[in-house]
């Protein structure tokens, strides 16, 4: 197992009825900017409860923020926090709206010539205007991490950024918020939760016997609440399990001492800054693709993948490991989501060249566990997606 630190300072609020807790958490004498999307939480009772707890408290909203937090409406806001003299941010959303809110904590505080250049730098996020959560879409474990994902439509660019200034200072996590998201939402969630474990786990065997041991519980915890939560959102022990096996999949714990790749990300951002598809669907479109290509670096662990998680014993590492990757495909086919590029867009080819050339011009020169992923390897995984 390798060396590790670890440090997540996000206060968890967990179940029914914790909205209500709200103002105890809120700083005293705070100015709060309220942040949302599209207004859903305006339809499903989570704004009422939400202006209900912050009762007292001198709030500003900023609502519209895209599925992809969108660089230039994020400056909007940005524009808000300093006019108004805001102290305190508030997240009410999913993954985006969560890691909109991280980019303007980050923004509020930096000195530099552009925001943008936090994205393009590189460099942890050592400060950020302190801010909250209240999580309405498991998916992105964003409401106990400190990665944000930007998008800037007139570059075409999703990018991201991490460090310990935009940690959460506390999200609330009530799973009844699930009962009236649309079941693609859901789909989504899932299969954005599945994939962020895969890449922490799915890479070669470091004796790390617990890390494993997480992620497989997560992947299989997953796999068995899906069905309920597609059937019935209302169902509040299977909603549990859901938003907190998405939490658990992405706040850190899973890659401490062993080797991540981040391939399938990075490829499926582009995926989405291009066309924009459903983030976890670009997931679903790279995985399948992404494993095959890299099948021999990665069978001992995609084996023990297909024996622990999915109950297959039976043949050799390498039939194992093949059957590993048939049965993920097709769990993203039993999700309802696609696998393949040509059924999102008409224009995928050429998509391949594109991304291989964003990713030498940005210096991304070895990606994967290895680090051995050259540009070139990138532009045939993403042919083998078409």
């Amino acid at each position: 197992m390798n060396n590790f630190q670890y440090k997540n300072p996000t206060k968890i609020l967990f179940g029914k009825g914790q909205i209500a807790n709200l103002s105890q958490e809120i700083p005293q004498n705070a100015k709060v900017l309220l942040l949302y999307g599209g207004g859903s939480i305006k339809k499903n009772g989570v704004y009422d409860q939400v202006k209900e707890a912050l009762n007292g408290v001198e709030v500003v909203e900023f609502g519209g923020i895209p599925a992809n937090p969108e660089y230039e409406v994020l400056m909007e806001a940005l524009a808000v926090i300093k006019s108004q003299n805001i102290d305190f941010l508030l997240a009410v959303g999913g993954g985006s709206v969560i890691d909109g809110t991280k980019f303007l904590a980050a923004a509020a505080q930096y000195d530099g010539d552009t925001p943008w250049e936090l994205l393009t730098a590189g460099k942890p996020v050592a400060k950020g205007m302190p801010f909250g959560a209240v999580l309405t879409l498991p998916a992105t474990g964003s409401e106990m991490n400190s990665n944000s994902v930007i998008t800037r439509k007139e570059t075409q660019e999703k990018l991201a950024m991490s460090g310990s200034g935009i940690f959460p200072v506390f999200s609330v996590l009530d799973p009844q918020v699930i009962s009236s998201i649309p079941e693609r939402q859901l789909a989504n969630g899932i299969a954005d939760a599945f994939t962020h474990v895969l890449e922490q786990y799915m890479t070669y065997p470091i004796g790390a016997l617990l890390q494993d041991r997480m992620a497989e519980s997560v992947l299989q915890t997953l796999l068995e609440v899906a069905p309920a939560i597609l059937k019935d959102p209302t169902d509040y022990q299977a909603a549990s399990n859901f938003m907190w096996s998405c939490t658990m999949a992405l706040n850190g714990l899973l890659p401490l001492g062993v080797p991540t790749d981040w391939a399938v990300h990075a490829m499926g951002h582009e995926l989405t800054a291009m066309y924009g598809i459903d983030h976890a669907r670009t997931l679903a479109i790279m995985a399948p693709s992404h494993y095959r290509f890299n099948f021999e670096a990665k069978k001992e662990k995609l084996a023990q993948f297909a024996e622990r998680v999915w109950g297959i014993t039976q043949g050799s590492v390498d039939e194992k490991a093949h059957a590993a990757i048939d049965k993920t495909e097709a769990f993203f086919h039993e999700l309802g989501i696609a696998t393949k590029l040509s059924q999102y867009t008409d224009e995928f080819q050429g998509t391949a060249e594109t991304i291989e050339k964003r990713f030498t011009d940005r210096g991304w020169l070895g990606l994967g566990e290895h680090q051995s992923l050259k540009p070139s390897d990138v532009a045939q995984i993403v042919t083998m997606a078409y």
